[in-house]
């Protein structure tokens, strides 16, 4: 597995690849023409080795646009054609490896990171004030909601499944690869669960022939136990695993992943992750994203990857997009209702809500029927078939915090793609395209290569994500229970305890008791500062009293929401804005 250089530039009639690293360049004459390529990820095939030579030579055969859609893998790839003077670049299917460029009349320049394009003539450090803006008081959903663009206002990202081509200072950006509203799969559950069981085993076991002394990163659900079992029952052998645990109860899963260990793991590292120094670790980790970080998450994420490097570990396996493809968050259930309720199926309707509220009641976030069709009708449209609708009170919750000035966030819309009849269909295709996707694969892909660790994401193989958007939603809920047809694809692999619980803790952080008591002061002094205070994006008293409020909420134990989302972004942007002084 490759590496893709820190920046590669191309000029107008070169004939070579400028790279920082040169290992990762394949170069070929055809004749008089010389055409050479740089990637990075991993590529599937029945060869031993993706290699160089077989890039070129289909690019040779077929033309760049017809050989990406033979390429199988987690890639990003760029591809130069002397002849031509034409540059290509593409990225694979679903976003998994990162792309940045930077296109100008005279020269192209691209790079697996940012930081090292803003070095170059006329693009510099300046924040892409959207993001800042979307950042600072907005959702982590709404981060990537245009896939083209970067936290930098003058670089630009490759989109999942699209590629570049840019010859004489024309840039073109296409599509090569998508999903569409394809006919439901016929078959019985059982037939289909069995289905899925293939396609899980077969997307574990060829990136387990990538991978040399892989590791699994195990939480206590099901996503990531379906990965860890299947690698089991592949190689027939029990497999290293990592965790991370806290000493809050609420977020701590040490009981689920001990329901697993000693039926599927030889070697168990608990990874106990605190409070002590976070701020001068989520510095660490801005200086490594070269951004913001999106979640707290990614923080436990990091001290995983840290001990499980320590540890002589070649590669990473994790569950990430086991939620997306079956219906694993706890909004999905208001989609799967919308689209009961569109089909006229009132009797399971009613016994789905029933089932909701009996599973998933929360003393703060409650369920009932008035809920759910409250939801309904502010989430998706009765008018329109399959409409996804965005969550204001979500996205315009820390409105006040920002200086409207400068960024008015009343007046963005987030772009909900509506490609399915189905709202949970296209609720599931907005995660993986647009929201939470994008920024967990990236914080993955940073914290993963900090340490030299690659990731592998078997559940974002591209044949079962085309398999799960052609399933029913009732085979993805049932009665008040996600993933359906994944529980029955797992009997006999998991252990029943782990295939069965439908209590769902999440892989989360305990992010209020970072944020209280001495660290929210310093988050006050941060806000502050001459480099945040310079952008002017914050309105420094509003900021002052959701800290205050935080700590009230924390200290007394009150059972009402907290403000830990925001103030984690608080930290990570205030960083990012010093770092970039």
């Amino acid at each position: 597995m490759a590496r893709m250089g820190k920046m590669h530039q191309i000029k107008i009639g070169s004939a070579n690849l400028a790279s920082t690293d040169q290992n990762c360049i394949f170069s070929k004459s055809l004749g008089q023409n010389r055409i050479g390529t740089v990637w990075d990820g991993a590529f599937w095939s029945k060869q031993t080795e993706y290699s160089g030579v077989l890039i070129v030579d289909q690019y040779a055969n077929k033309g760049f646009p017809e050989c990406l859609k033979k390429f199988q893998g987690d890639f990003a790839l760029s591809l130069y054609d002397e002849f031509s003077s034409t540059l290509f670049l593409a990225r694979d299917r679903l976003g998994v490896r990162p792309l940045y460029y930077v296109a100008t009349s005279s020269w192209i320049a691209f790079s697996s990171q940012p930081l090292p394009l803003t070095e170059l003539p006329g693009v510099g450090r300046e924040p892409d004030p959207i993001f800042l803006g979307l950042y600072a008081g907005c959702h982590y959903r709404t981060f990537d909601n245009d896939p083209h663009a970067s936290p930098y206002k003058n670089i630009r990202q490759v989109p999942a499944g699209h590629w570049v081509r840019w010859c004489g200072g024309t840039l073109e950006v296409e599509r090569y690869w998508g999903l569409s509203d394809e006919a439901n799969l016929q078959g019985s559950e059982e037939a289909l669960s069995k289905e899925y069981r293939k396609k899980i085993l077969s997307a574990v076991q060829i990136r387990l022939k990538e991978s040399k002394k892989p590791g699994f990163l195990l939480s206590g659900g099901m996503d990531s136990s379906s990965v860890l079992s299947s690698a089991v029952s592949i190689t027939g052998r029990k497999q290293r695993a990592y965790s991370a645990t806290y000493s809050d109860s609420a977020y701590d899963e040490t009981g689920e992943i001990r329901t697993i260990l000693d039926s599927k793991v030889s070697h168990w590292t608990n990874v106990r992750v605190g409070e002590q120094s976070v701020l001068e670790k989520i510095r660490q980790m801005v200086r490594i994203h070269e951004e913001p970080v999106a979640t707290a998450t990614w923080l436990s994420h990091f001290e995983v990857c840290r001990q499980a490097s320590q540890n002589g570990i070649g590669a990473f396996f994790t569950g990430l997009g086991g939620d997306e493809l079956n219906a694993g968050e706890y909004e999905h259930f208001i989609f799967f209702f919308a689209d009961l309720h569109r089909l006229g199926k009132r009797s399971i309707l009613r016994k789905e809500i029933a089932s909701w509220q009996r599973h998933h009641d929360h003393p703060i976030f409650r369920k009932n029927p008035a809920i759910a069709m409250d939801l309904i009708r502010r989430r998706t449209d009765f008018a329109r078939h399959g409409s996804v609708r965005p969550d204001e009170r979500l996205y315009l919750r820390y409105k006040r915090c920002v200086n409207q000035e400068i960024f008015n966030l009343s007046l963005f819309t987030p772009v909900l793609d509506r490609i399915f009849s189905d709202s949970l269909k296209n609720r599931s295709y907005q995660d993986i395209f647009r929201e939470t996707a994008p920024c967990c694969l990236r914080a993955q892909d940073r914290n993963g290569w900090a340490f030299g660790l690659p990731h592998h994401n078997p559940f974002y193989d591209v044949d079962l994500v085309e398999f799960m958007f052609r399933i029913p939603g009732t085979l993805k809920i049932r009665n008040g229970v996600t993933k359906h047809l994944l529980r029955k694809a797992m009997k006999g692999i998991l252990p029943e305890s782990t295939r069965t619980r439908v209590r769902k803790t999440g892989w989360n952080a305990p992010a209020h008791l970072w944020f209280s008591g001495n660290n929210g002061n310093v988050l006050k002094e941060m806000v502050r500062s001459k480099a945040v205070r310079g952008s002017g994006i914050y309105r420094v008293s509003e900021v002052d009293r959701i800290i205050d409020e935080h700590n009230d909420i924390v200290s007394r134990g009150k059972q009402m929401e907290n403000h830990m989302m925001f103030l984690w972004q608080l930290a990570n942007l205030c960083i990012w804005l010093e770092e970039l002084a």
